[in-house]
């Protein structure tokens, strides 16, 4: 064994994170002290300080148990009026709301009173593992439901309250309460289990000396298969060889009367070996009767309830499409039934368990005979088919017979068969078996009345004739058979290529969307229009509650939002056909995503009869690609809004740095220059007062200059720029821009350069003022002293550019991108590094609302840089006539 397994199973032996363990007191029958046991214990765990609350415990009279309840906290029974009786059974709600550490929960295999939210209090227990609460519970070995039909072989009863065998195997601990049949007899005797008028119906119907050894035995197998399981899992913890789970075990099953039967053996079996198990259903394309297909949803509800896997094929041949999955998921053991007796099976092949054996596969194959049922049932004749095909099938013998008897002047007598042939083949291709072979007996019968001789008449006088007619009949089944088998198969296929492209084209839907409503327009758009369904998928808010994606929210009632609150919380399936909340039309099928629910995928049945089997099964493998593209949106959304985050504090960050120290320059320069002229006053000479004051005046400038730069990126920011567009000429923007920077220019050269018939420019005057003046400060602030700076209007097709070009240090290529990020600063030559680095980014926002774009190439002579404020014409207004 290696580590990776050992750590399994040492893992396996923990419990769930967050979820409670269940103690289970098992007996072969009442009245051996499975509630009297558990009470002991509940005591002996509030002695050492767990907290303990019981949630039902039945005493049934019996003074010993009452004792025993009286000292321990109970939550009062729920109390529910149905048609007319009130009835009590445990409150679930409350306690859930007191949350105990050990809730004593009684008759595990309970019916609770309809209309709860659950049908079984397994469920409920289920519900009180799930919230971290731990559970001591009551179960009699008959109410499992591997061991149902073994129960009503040993008693004639058939008990109708079952838990499935997953609920015990998953028990944290089971403890055998076990009492020798006479005791228990006797103790019924004395009215310690019921009341003397039930203890005597009891003995004779139920509690007599066979049954109760029979039921005992089964309690300490199950006891043995549980002791056997734990002692395998002690070993693997060990790091010991333990029995290894190989294989698995496949059970096929048929809309028969022994298909519940065959799951119960295949789930006592898998148990026993230690194998996972499936249920296999071939369909054919027949056409199944009603009871044909509950008795096979039966069979897969049970295998469900059971842990087992359900598995639907379609093939024409039920033996090798068996085999072929045996093969694929690696099956050491095949069951099936043994096949219905038909008189007509020796001549068209054996049975499928005969099939499967000469197959000679390596395979371990079984074949169950069921025994007879204890209970006699009413036959049902199944139909072979509709009635319409049988008279496509007289019609087609009629039609044939028209068209032979037409023909046979020029015709010999073995070539007007083929005629006849030819009905049967277009009866078994448009029908199925059974009319085929009526369309082959009236083609025989046909064939010798009006062609054999003596015509007109049955008899046949060669012997030559009746091998002839013989053979015939032979080829005509034989051929209606081979074409009916196509045709199944052509139907299977044609039903696993559709299923197989919706499955496509639902996948490149989910592929193609991008965000979670595309997803949901998606699924809408591939889920509507379902035959005789109707299914959406559904979100749950925490404020608003259910709504519907992509769609209108269909009208649900108060239980069937009770059933999709519970699929949600819980991440199973609620609802109709379900054993949670099942009053209503919808089922609920939870979409999740490593435990996290994403939404809700909701059906129900648009016609009288419910959802079957088959669809729902499609809408579970619709579900799965629905929830990875759900969970793939999700994942993005989370990686996009840490990205953003990520975004947004290195802004902040950028942001605190650069006001802490642009701002604080010009304030310390200002305080610098007011303390001066305070604490000198009329000392200092005039033109030092006057240099000081228009420093303080530079530097406020600056200042303004810089919140002015914050609050129109802020603007830019929550797009609350409004453009108040007006027609101005270029030469009063360049104009109005460099009286603004007059003293910062003062220590440069200046040339501008504005063509006198330059076009008007439609835009907002002071944002392009602006945006300039930002290009001007930035040029000024790298430039060296004295050196030169030009500003040139050009006009280009459709375009006026206003480039700003110096001789400062420049701008490599690598960095020309970056210039316009805010806070990005270049730090170059004596005069560089001041500034919070908005300028530009403003400039470029400025520029973009008009239309415009910004471009940086090098500067004058090739030195320095050159921005270009690049902003569209539109065509040019009419001139005033009135202008002079």
């Amino acid at each position: 064994m290696t580590d990776a397994q050992r750590a399994d199973a040492l893992l396996n032996a923990l419990p769930r994170q967050g979820r409670g363990r269940l103690k289970v007191f098992l007996g072969a029958a009442p009245g051996v002290g499975k509630t009297y046991a558990m009470l002991q214990a509940a005591h002996s765990q509030r002695r050492q300080g767990v907290e303990v609350l019981a949630g039902v415990v039945e005493s049934h009279g019996r003074s010993e148990t009452e004792a025993l309840l009286v000292d321990l906290p109970q939550v009062a029974l729920l109390r529910c009026d149905y048609r007319g009786v009130l009835m009590q059974d445990m409150d679930l709600d409350a306690l859930l709301a007191a949350s105990p550490q050990l809730a004593l929960v009684d008759e595990l295999a309970h019916s609770n009173v309809p209309g709860s939210r659950h049908a079984k209090r397994w469920q409920d227990v289920q519900e009180l593992l799930a919230a971290g609460v731990d559970v001591y519970t009551t179960l009699n070995v008959q109410h499992l439901e591997s061991l149902n039909d073994k129960v009503r072989g040993i008693t004639g009863v058939q008990v109708r309250e079952t838990v499935p065998d997953w609920v015990v195997q998953e028990a944290f601990e089971l403890v055998l309460i076990d009492l020798p049949p006479r005791e228990l007899l006797e103790r019924l005797r004395q009215g310690k289990v019921y009341v003397p008028e039930q203890a005597r119906a009891a003995i004779d119907a139920f509690f007599s000396q066979t049954n109760l050894s029979a039921l005992r035995e089964l309690a300490l197998h199950t006891a043995a298969a549980q002791v056997d399981a734990d002692l395998a899992q002690g070993y693997r913890q060990r790091g010991e060889q333990a029995p290894a789970l190989q294989g698995r075990l496949l059970v096929g099953v048929d809309g028969d009367a022994q298909a519940e039967r065959l799951v119960r053996h295949a789930s006592r079996v898998a148990q026993r070996r230690h194998l996972p198990w499936s249920l296999v259903h071939v369909d054919r394309g027949e056409a199944r009767d009603d009871t044909s297909r509950q008795r096979l949803q039966a069979a897969q509800q049970l295998a469900e309830r059971l842990g087992g896997e359900v598995v639907l094929l379609r093939a024409a041949e039920v033996a090798k499409a068996l085999l072929q999955h045996a093969q694929a998921r690696r099956a050491s053991l095949l069951l099936v039934g043994r096949s219905r007796r038909r008189w007509y099976a020796p001549a068209f092949g054996a049975g499928v368990g005969v099939r499967l054996l000469r197959q000679r596969s390596g395979l371990e194959i079984t074949v169950f005979d069921a025994e007879p049922d204890a209970v006699p049932r009413v036959p049902t004749r199944r139909p072979i088919g509709p009635l319409r095909h049988y008279g496509l099938a007289m019609l087609a013998t009629v039609l044939a017979a028209g068209l032979a008897w037409t023909v046979s002047s020029v015709l010999e007598l073995p070539n007007i068969s083929l005629v006849f042939l030819a009905a049967v083949l277009l009866v078994a291709v448009r029908s199925s078996l059974g009319p085929a072979l009526t369309c082959a007996v009236l083609s025989f019968l046909s064939y010798d009345y009006l062609f054999i001789a003596p015509n007109f008449s049955l008899s046949i006088q060669r012997e030559e004739d009746v091998l002839t007619l013989l053979f015939f009949l032979l080829m005509a089944a034989l051929t209606g058979n081979l074409a009916a088998r196509q045709r199944r198969q052509l139907q299977a296929l044609r039903w696993t290529q559709d299923e197989t492209r919706q499955l496509l084209e639902l996948s490149q839907r989910l592929a193609q969307a991008t965000d979670r409503q595309a997803v949901f327009a998606a699924a809408a758009h591939h889920l509507s229009g379902g035959d005789g369904q109707q299914v959406c998928v559904v979100q749950h808010e925490v404020h608003a509650g259910l709504t519907a994606a992509g769609q209108p929210l269909p009208a649900f009632t108060v239980n069937e939002r009770a059933a999709a609150e519970w699929a949600w919380q819980h991440g199973q399936a609620a609802g109709a056909g379900t054993d949670t909340l099942p009053e209503g039309r919808w089922w609920w099928w939870p979409l999740r995503d490593d435990d996290q629910p994403l939404a809700l995928l909701a059906a129900c049945s648009t016609t009288s009869r419910p959802l079957g089997r088959q669809h729902l099964l499609r809408l579970r493998a619709l579900a799965q690609p629905l929830s990875l593209a759900l969970a793939r949106v999700n994942l993005a959304e989370q990686l996009e809004a840490a990205r953003l985050q990520g975004e947004t504090e290195q802004l902040r960050s950028a942001l605190l740095a650069s006001v802490s120290h642009d701002l604080r320059t010009p304030l310390t320069a200002m305080r610098g220059s007011i303390d001066s002229l305070l604490a000198l006053g009329e000392v200092i000479p005039a033109a030092d007062r006057r240099e000081l004051l228009e420093g303080t005046r530079d530097e406020a400038e600056r200042l303004d200059r810089y919140i002015q730069n914050l609050l129109d990126m802020t603007r830019l920011g929550h797009g609350a720029l409004a453009l108040a567009r007006d027609w101005v000429a270029p030469a009063d923007i360049v104009g109005s821009a460099l009286q603004r920077l007059h003293s910062l220019l003062a220590s440069l050269q200046v040339r501008t350069e504005v063509p006198a018939d330059a076009p008007l420019l439609f835009v907002h005057a002071a944002l392009i003022e602006q945006a300039l003046v930002n290009v001007l400060e930035n040029a000024a602030r790298f430039s060296p002293v004295n050196g030169r700076l030009q500003v040139q209007v050009q006009v280009r097709p459709g375009q006026l550019r206003l480039a700003v070009s110096d001789e400062g240090p420049g701008i490599p290529d690598t960095e020309r991108g970056r210039i316009f990020d805010m806070f990005y600063t270049a730090a170059r030559g004596d005069r560089g590094g001041q500034g919070t680095g908005l300028g530009l980014a403003i400039c470029q926002g400025m520029i973009g609302a008009h239309g415009g774009h910004v471009e940086v190439s090098d500067g004058l002579d090739g030195q320095g840089t050159c921005i270009t404020l690049c902003l569209p014409l539109p065509e040019q207004p009419d001139p005033d006539p009135e202008a002079p």
